[in-house]
């Protein structure tokens, strides 16, 4: 293993790894694994992953899991980057193209996290772990919990999509549906669980989960010959995807993978539920809890990230932005991203359509940019949207 500590992304309290923790203990925000880099490098190279397994371990000296026996795994990551030169068609562009997450195990990005996460917790001695979901984390925490031998509880809204809960209900986890939304189910877990012996992992409340997401960005620089994209374009909910492909990049280059460039990170985020996009637009450093969050894409219904101040720090340095769409253009992006490249997207994925298009017409992206668009998971978690003559 070459974790060398753990620190706070906000204060830099530093702790030592082998232990379980949540949030940092002196302010309260994530925390950071932190390697040994310049070790990494030694066995840690292009040609080196050419011999290895298509998932995400196979970037095992940037995970934190030290003995084999407990990775839990369902052959998760190398999703593929698509070319979407028929959709690009459509905006002139000939450089766009789609990562699609929906080819992992329970069929979202979400299988990325909590493969190390559940992998960590097992590791560590964690027997019950509980987690607030708007969907397809509690799938992936079924799924992998039930590999790895331990309890699962779960706790999402009632208006959940009803894939995720029978998913999660299949896999054997303790499901309790929530009258709210997902803050309402985190604040649950967090008075519940010194009294249940339940290990949280919300959405960067461990530090685990970032490490499985951020290999999304490996995979991209490795499916871009050595290079990285002008532009990705990313919907975001709490955001560990984004954070943890800007943590893949800076440890890319300490590894001497790529230089000090960096791709432009857009945020996007439903009209109903932007907190990052007005935070953004006001030049805050951190996102107010929006009030009433509404919108068709659950994973992005999510009124306040606790990883807010990291992701507008993100869009900042990298020159991004933070564009919110409507429901309408998601759900007609849903039917344009299928039509044109046979991907039936999530509509958080479609939400990056509509988002792209209004970057180009503001200039802020170019026709002539290598753009790529995150489709988060499948649109078979949300057949509830649609009745026999298309959606609702």
């Amino acid at each position: 293993m070459n974790v060398t500590h753990l620190a706070c992304s906000s204060c830099h309290t530093e702790y030592e790894p082998g232990r379980l923790y949540n949030l940092c203990q002196q302010c309260n925000k994530p925390l950071l694994v932190h390697y040994d880099l310049e070790r990494a490098a030694t066995t840690l190279t292009p040609t080196t992953l050419a011999t290895r397994a298509s998932t995400l371990w196979r970037y095992r000296e940037v995970l934190p899991v030290e003995r084999e026996e407990n990775i839990t795994t369902l052959g998760e990551g190398w999703t593929p980057l698509l070319s979407a030169s028929r959709l690009g068609e459509q905006f002139g562009m000939c450089h766009l193209y789609i990562k699609d997450e929906s080819l992992n195990p329970t069929a979202s990005f979400k299988a990325r996290g909590m493969a190390v996460a559940v992998s960590m917790a097992k590791e560590l001695g964690a027997r019950k772990l509980a987690v607030p979901t708007a969907g397809n984390a509690g799938g992936a925490l079924a799924a992998y919990a039930a590999s790895a031998g331990l309890e699962a509880h779960i706790f999402m809204p009632r208006d959940v999509p009803r894939a995720n809960l029978i998913e999660c209900q299949q896999c054997g986890a303790h499901v309790t549906l929530v009258d709210g939304v997902i803050t309402d189910c985190g604040r649950i877990v967090a008075e519940r669980k010194e009294r249940e012996g339940w290990f949280d992992v919300s959405t960067l409340k461990e530090p685990y989960r970032l490490e499985g997401k951020k290999t999304m960005g490996y995979e991209l620089v490795e499916q871009l010959h050595g290079e990285l994209p002008d532009v990705i374009i990313y919907p975001t909910g709490g955001g560990t995807g984004l954070i943890g492909m800007w943590k893949a990049f800076d440890e890319m280059e300490r590894l001497g993978w790529i230089g000090t460039e960096r791709p432009r990170m857009v945020t996007v985020q439903a009209e109903g539920c932007a907190p990052i996009v007005q935070a953004f637009s006001a030049n805050t450093s951190t996102g107010a809890e929006i009030t009433n969050p509404h919108t068709v894409a659950a994973g992005l219904r999510v009124p306040k990230a606790i990883g807010d101040f990291l992701i507008l720090d993100i869009l900042h340095r990298s020159g991004g932005t933070a564009v919110s769409v409507s429901d309408a253009e998601i759900m007609q992006a849903v039917v344009d991203v299928g039509a044109t490249t046979g991907i039936f997207a999530a509509p958080e994925g479609a939400a990056c359509v509509p988002a792209l298009k209004k970057l180009l017409e503001c200039g802020q992206v170019k026709k002539d940019d290598r753009v790529v668009l995150f489709n988060t998971g499948s649109g078979l978690k949300y057949l509830d949207l649609y009745t026999e003559g298309g959606a609702l």
